[in-house]
């Protein structure tokens, strides 16, 4: 089964496919006027459709009905990320948790970090391929990349999605050194995310660059009533580390 992106749905009947989109549809699927598909918004709406021009590069399309995507969550889940040093790392990242499910992915940029130019336009590509891969009504917002003192002084935003709940918990990862007599080490058990994460609240959670959060961060952060957080006892590359975050909250709910 295929799945096509167009955001521009609202209440109108008869739509026109991007000339990408238009272009998969027509001349690698070579499917013809009469053929139905099936539409996704982004916002959390499937749409059941008809072509009826099967222009390659303007293909036109008939809403037959709107289809109510029963995953959708019940919580808002952001994800504050480092990008890696190696752009693949990170688009890899942004299709893992597209799949598992994530509403905000916000690049921000440290003190330590390797990287700190990122082409938007490409990584939406990323995201957007993954929801269609997937079969996701949802479209993760990938934010441009900010500075993370500016970052972490902005007020929450309100949950984009309806249904989302209206309390936040803010988590950074991030421990404090482990003991050296103690190998191989063990993080506190109650430092762990799945441990002070409580099931349907929002969830904000930040995620440092390789070479790790600064002291002046962390303590701005701690200033700022984030907690700080474990993801166990192994040590995660900065993509592994977003994932399993991402994981472990969608698995609670």
């Amino acid at each position: 089964m295929n799945l096509f992106y167009c955001p521009e749905i609202n209440n109108n009947k008869i739509i026109f496919l991007s000339e990408e989109e238009s272009a998969h549809a027509i001349r690698v699927l070579r499917m013809k006027t009469g053929n139905s598909m099936f539409l996704a918004d982004g916002k959390g709406i499937f749409y059941s459709a008809e072509i009826i021009s099967d222009n390659v590069k303007k293909c036109s399309v008939r809403i037959i009905h709107p289809i109510t995507d029963s995953s959708k969550r019940s919580f808002h889940l952001t994800i504050a990320i480092a990008p890696t040093k190696s752009i693949d790392r990170f688009e890899w990242f942004l299709e893992k948790a597209t799949e598992i499910g994530c509403d905000d992915i916000i690049p921000i940029s440290c003190k330590h970090s390797e990287r700190t130019v990122i082409k938007i336009e490409r990584l939406n590509k990323v995201l957007v391929s993954a929801m269609k891969q997937c079969l996701k009504s949802q479209l993760p917002k990938l934010h441009e990349l900010q500075d993370f003192k500016s970052f972490i002084n902005e007020p929450l935003p309100s949950p984009s999605r309806e249904g989302a709940g209206g309390r936040w918990q803010k988590f950074i990862g991030h421990i404090p050194e482990l003991s050296e007599s103690e190998f191989p080490p063990q993080n506190p058990q109650g430092k762990l995310l799945q441990n002070i994460y409580k099931k349907g609240d929002n969830a904000l959670i930040v995620i440092g660059p390789e070479g790790g959060f600064s002291e002046e961060e962390i303590s701005l952060a701690m200033q700022n009533e984030f907690t700080s957080i474990s993801l166990g006892n192994s040590r995660l590359r900065v993509e592994t580390a977003g994932i399993v975050a991402c994981s472990i909250v969608n698995a609670i709910n």
